[in-house]
């Protein structure tokens, strides 16, 4: 069984003990959850729900890429809202970056999430051979 960790500048650094993503058996990519920060800076994108969920979704797309995978190829999110009221916001700016056939998704609200973030969203991918 194979394992190799994916690490991007493009992508934010981890703030806590955990990878970017990990490549499983050459055919999955599993992405750690993801917050609206900057990779460069690691401070939030934006202060609103929409703007948080564009920078995270932008970092997962850079975090999959430099995995050999893209966002075309996501077969599951899961995503963790700090406000459940923000729901249809969130499904604004998620609809721009899955455009046809989305993948499978569970959404939770209501819950503290790291560094004081609106949104945190995680994804599991298939490779590209």
């Amino acid at each position: 069984m194979s394992r190799q960790v994916v690490h991007t500048e493009k992508g934010p650094k981890a703030i806590g003990p955990y990878s970017q993503a990990i490549v499983a058996q050459g055919s999955f990519i599993f992405v750690s959850g993801q917050i609206g920060i900057l990779p460069d800076t690691g401070e939030f994108a934006d202060t609103t729900v929409e703007g948080q969920a564009k920078q995270a979704l932008n970092n997962i797309k850079a975090i999959l890429e430099a995995g050999g995978s893209g966002l075309k190829n996501v077969v599951k999110t899961t995503v963790l809202l700090h406000r459940i009221e923000d729901f249809a916001a969130l499904n604004a700016i998620y609809a721009t970056f899955f455009t046809e056939n989305p993948p499978a998704r569970a959404t939770f609200g209501g819950l503290d999430l790291p560094k004081g973030a609106l949104v945190e969203i995680e994804c599991v991918a298939l490779i590209e051979n």
